[in-house]
């Protein structure tokens, strides 16, 4: 693809429902890449930071806050991906009345949520970390750094929100120019704060936090400045307790999802923690490393979201088949193309963070055991994307509970006992990837998903 036809792609507005297939969904799918690009790059940005800057106690305490961010935030978010979906279906039907309630309804449970989720997380931030078996030389930094990040959660939280919003109208590319500058900034303040100021880890979540409040401004100034159908007016947000029990339906399977697994890799992280702060940094090393293998995972699985969503509220069957096959077929090359790379340059990767031959020796192993099966993961991912768009949010629920959480941590805790060795901990993943790949392809070509949205709205309309 030449540089000039990359950016007509980029600065083009797609459609999703007409035209074109694939350079619809590529069209929508490269603004989502990119944005994850640019927030991954500002993720590793803090990491590379704290590494070579404070430590590799420090590292190791900022390494290992995904996990637990996670299960902590992954509620409000599966649910917000519900309301995603709602918007999406509403917008293809065409239903612009209930698209604004969505809208507005899903903005208010954010601001609620937010402010609760704030108090949760800096309560409980110090008990799951000792929970954890964080170790002592650790524990001070992971209670800073937590402390700080849930103190502006509320910012992450509406971001999320916001963006899934205009992603599910079609708008992928305000998100990514938000998500530029936001990324910036918050490079910026990194060296700023831990750097030039040397205020220790805590300051590193407090660029985080400011430069997503940044960006969460940016996405609520468009929805409430915009011309379009979609404007949100703040007389008019509040709970609509009709809309949020339908928001709520189609998110909380994913909600759940999210937090479940959230704790699944909590448990699986203190299965990290027994083996020191050097497995906990190279681990951590390499989890950024690994993010940016799941940019085209991501991109997809949103896009594919969206995409069925609006493609079955216009009844367009075909075209949701068809769009399936293309997303799923990009997502899984992508991504095996990527762990490739990451195989073999995995030792200067993990390097970038933290020299310490320990740290980079625990990096590069997890990283050579798991970077080959990212095609495994790409497709689960897809399925699921493919799925929730569909109304069916449920199934993936079950199956990643089942597979990526109660055999991933039983194989953990019955292998770890056995061999004492960080190897077995690695290889869960691509094993429980395989297992919820096989069921989602049954799944796929045996049940009438694609016709979920019809039999939900015989239902709703038969009451």
């Amino acid at each position: 693809m030449s540089l000039h036809r990359f950016r007509q792609i980029l600065s083009s507005q797609p459609s999703l429902l007409e035209g074109s297939i694939g350079k619809g969904l590529i069209a929508f799918a490269v603004p989502i890449f990119l944005g994850n690009l640019f927030q991954q790059l500002y993720n590793a940005a803090d990491t590379f930071i704290v590494g070579n800057f404070i430590g590799k106690e420090a590292l190791a305490a900022v390494s290992s806050s995904s996990n637990l961010i996670f299960m902590l935030v992954g509620l409000l978010n599966g649910i917000a991906m519900g309301a995603g979906v709602l918007i999406a279906k509403y917008y293809g039907a065409r239903d612009y009345e209930n698209m604004r309630l969505a809208i507005h309804t899903n903005l208010a449970f954010g601001v609620w949520a937010g402010l609760g989720l704030t108090v949760v997380g800096v309560a409980l931030t110090p008990h799951i970390l000792r929970w954890m078996g964080t170790p002592s030389d650790v524990l001070p930094n992971s209670i800073a750094y937590f402390r700080t990040y849930f103190l502006g959660v509320m910012a992450t939280f509406l971001y999320n929100i916001a963006m899934g919003i205009l992603q599910a109208l079609g708008d992928s590319r305000r998100p990514l120019y938000y998500l530029i500058l936001s990324s910036a900034i918050n490079v910026a303040l990194d060296l700023l704060f831990v750097a030039g100021f040397h205020w220790g880890v805590a300051s590193a979540a407090a660029a985080t936090v400011i430069s997503q409040a940044v960006s969460a401004l940016l996405c609520l100034w468009q929805l409430t400045h915009t011309e379009q159908i979609y404007r949100v007016k703040l007389k008019e947000l509040r709970i609509h307790g009709g809309m949020l029990r339908k928001i709520i339906r189609f998110g909380l399977p994913s909600g759940i999802q999210n937090s479940v697994i959230g704790f699944a890799n909590v448990m699986v992280q203190a299965n990290i923690n027994a083996f020191g702060a050097d497995a906990m940094a190279g681990c951590g090393s390499y989890a950024k490393i690994e993010g940016f293998a799941f940019l085209p995972v991501t991109c997809f699985a949103m896009g594919l979201s969206t995409f069925v969503g609006q493609n079955l509220g216009a009844r367009q069957h075909d075209r949701v088949r068809k769009g399936a096959r293309f997303g799923i077929l990009c997502s899984i090359s992508m991504a095996e193309l990527v762990g490739g790379i990451i195989f073999l340059a995995a030792p200067s990767m993990i390097g970038w963070f933290n020299g310490d031959p320990q740290v980079v020796a625990f990096g590069v192993q997890q990283a050579r055991t798991i970077s080959l099966f990212y095609c495994l993961l790409a497709l689960s991912h897809c399925m699921a994307g493919i799925f929730r768009g569909a109304g069916r949010a449920t199934v993936p629920m079950v199956v990643m509970l089942c597979c990526w959480c109660v055999i991933r941590v039983a194989y953990i805790t019955v292998t770890v006992r056995v061999f004492q060795n960080i190897q077995v901990v690695f290889t869960a993943y691509p094993v429980t990837w395989a297992l919820s790949t096989v069921v989602f392809l049954l799944y796929y070509f045996r049940s009438d998903w694609i016709h979920s949205f019809d039999r939900l709205d015989q239902k709703s309309a038969s009451r």
